[in-house]
């Protein structure tokens, strides 16, 4: 049933549902009404909110059957991912708390232990709820309680990631501890889906997802162990009801087809060709659109690189993990189709490809979101580094991103790079230096390298006065008191903390050192000229650029103080990025009060000072 546009309906059903007990009370003739009125309510908040819109939309009615026939918190029920568990929220008491949804104090965008007993695992990265599904099938064996069942949701593509076939392996030959395993087939991850999984082997039999032969996707599922239900109409809450019955009561751990579409209910989702409005910013709830252009991002201006660098060298070819669109990667798809790889939700796999790649003549881009890179440390580790190979990681959503929260900020990379023999890692601090980055690293050949750039608006551009080495120098004061090394786009904080110090008689010294690892040799001896040192980074404090600095400097004679502005080494919720940076003391302000404090002893600067 599609949502209403002109004239938005009430939620009077929905307001009298606040656990699933209540849905289970509630007469089966009321549902399609009560499913109708969440996808109201959902596209009235979403689109107000910004979050993920369309994952949602596609799973009203299989939610709404998930908690008629199981039991939470008795019985655990578990997505993956995460992001499509909205209606859930809905259903176990958390309705009045949406106008808060992805901002601070408020609802996270993903499940939440801290919100709910219905929340068993904090889910956002792909392909792990088959393995939490099968732990906790054990433990409960363990226990004595086999009677509590373990539901598993997999959908958006989350069937495409190698470890859920690890778990499949594992639940399918243990028929002891059954385990329901819905696959929310909706045919899309962010794009359609890819693989084997995303249409027929040639011979016309049948794939997971889409439009399935239903006799071979069950013999696949049932030669590794699993009873096989479906497929199901998933916008059919009898049909799912019953099928979901069937499979509590199977001898063996069981999978439940159900299909689905994305974006289901509201015609600007449905029609979005490009991925179904799966993830939103505040929109205008007529048309899923923006009510303003917004700026240029880093995202669109590598994108716009990566295009006309492919249309230079024939030998680059880039991967991704199922993210060909929100890492920027469309225009160079749309330029050179033969020769991006969309491996989906598989970040290892597209790790050691681009080393086959790289092994073969070819200088592969890998383009992921920087909390994803954590899943393949291995393989960039033992599979590229080690062969010395020239494989380029371009790193989207780096340092803070926002609302999507403590799983999806990327605070680990620099740290984590930073280990890799032979790494080079930068770090842009405006679109020109990003543009000339890419470029300086697709030109390596004797070894890895990357970039990482935050969730934003890419702002102007920051000229440099003079290079020395790598290093870009952006301001000197009128003495050398304080050496401020800025990584990527904090440049411009600290570009404002140096004009305030400026008018407290301390004079302070601004450089990019671009590439953040390994070090230039030039920033240790213009370290040395100063009287402190302090580096600012968009990454956790341990073993990132401030480290690198201070270990630098541990050995030398006379070196000057220093100090690191950073992250905590901490899980940090979700807020908008310019909200987080700013209580993490990561502001003009805060840099120019931490020269002040170290070098005079003076107050925080009042809000009446620039910057």
């Amino acid at each position: 049933m599609s949502v209403e546009t002109a004239e938005r309906r009430t939620t009077a059903l929905l307001d009298t549902i606040d656990s699933p007990r209540d849905l289970r009370a509630l007469p089966a003739d009321r549902l399609a009404e009560l499913a109708a009125e969440i996808r109201t309510f959902l596209v009235d908040t979403v689109t107000t909110t910004g979050g993920h819109l369309g994952p949602n939309l596609g799973v009203v009615e299989l939610t709404l059957a998930l908690h008629r026939v199981f039991e939470s918190p008795r019985d655990v029920v578990l997505f993956d991912t995460g992001h499509q568990t909205y209606t859930h929220k809905l259903l176990t008491g958390r309705r009045a708390a949406f106008d808060g949804l992805r901002r601070r104090n408020g609802l996270s965008g993903y499940p939440s232990r801290r919100e709910s007993v219905h929340d068993v695992i904090e889910n956002s990265h792909a392909s792990t709820a088959l393995s939490y599904a099968d732990g906790i099938a054990k433990a409960h064996a363990l226990a004595g309680t086999p009677e509590r069942r373990v539901v598993a949701v997999v959908g958006d593509g989350s069937l495409t990631g190698g470890m859920s076939w690890e778990a499949l392996n594992n639940i399918g030959a243990a028929p002891e501890r059954p385990v329901t395993v819905v696959l929310n087939d909706n045919g899309r991850s962010y794009d359609p889906t890819v693989g084997l999984f995303g249409r027929p082997p040639a011979g016309g039999s049948g794939r997971v997802d889409g439009e399935p032969d239903a006799p071979a996707v069950a013999a696949l599922f049932e030669s590794i162990g699993l009873d096989y239900v479906g497929p199901v109409d998933g916008h059919d809450i009898e049909a799912v009801e019953a099928a979901l019955r069937k499979a509590d009561t199977a001898p063996r751990p069981t999978v439940v087809h159900c299909r689905t579409v994305k974006g289901k209910g509201y015609p600007p989702a449905e029609t979005d060709e490009a991925d179904c409005l799966h993830a939103v910013g505040v929109v205008d709830r007529e048309t899923g659109r923006p009510h303003y252009r917004t700026a240029p991002t880093w995202t669109t201006v590598f994108g716009e690189e990566m295009k006309a660098v492919g249309a230079e060298r024939e030998d680059i070819v880039c991967l991704t993990a199922a993210m060909l669109r929100p890492t920027g990667l469309l225009p160079f798809s749309e330029a050179h189709p033969d020769r991006v790889f969309d491996v989906g939700l598989a970040e290892q796999h597209a790790v050691t490809s681009a080393a086959g790649l790289a092994t073969a003549g070819m200088h592969p881009v890998v383009a992921v979101y920087a909390t994803f890179l954590n899943r393949a440390f291995d393989q960039v580790l033992m599979d590229v580094a080690l062969h010395r190979l020239p494989v380029t990681f371009v790193l989207d959503r780096a340092g803070v991103t926002g609302p999507d929260g403590a799983s999806h900020h990327g605070l680990w990379d620099s740290s984590l790079l930073s280990l890799v023999p032979g790494l080079r890692l930068a770090s842009p601090r405006d679109p020109a230096r990003l543009r000339e980055l890419l470029r300086e690293a697709v030109a390596v050949s004797d070894g890895p390298t990357a970039i990482r750039f935050p969730k934003a608006s890419a702002g102007q551009d920051i000229p440099a006065v003079e290079r020395i080495g790598t290093i870009d120098v952006l301001h000197r004061g009128e003495r050398p008191d304080a050496l401020v090394v800025a990584a990527g786009p904090l440049a411009a904080d600290a570009l404002e903390a140096a004009r305030a110090l400026d008018e407290h008689g301390i004079g302070a010294t601004v450089v990019d050192p671009r590439w953040v690892a390994p070090l230039d040799p030039s920033l240790v001896r213009m370290a040395l000229d100063h009287r402190l040192v302090v580096t600012v980074e968009d990454n956790i404090e341990v073993a990132g650029l401030g480290s690198r600095v201070a270990h630098a400097l541990s050995d030398i004679p006379g070196a000057p103080r220093n100090c690191t502005l950073a992250l905590p080494a901490q899980f940090v919720a979700h807020d908008s990025r310019g909200s987080i940076l700013r209580r993490q003391g990561l502001d003009g302000r805060a840099i120019a009060t931490a020269v002040l404090n170290r070098l005079g002893g003076h107050a925080i600067l009042d809000e009446g000072t620039n910057p």
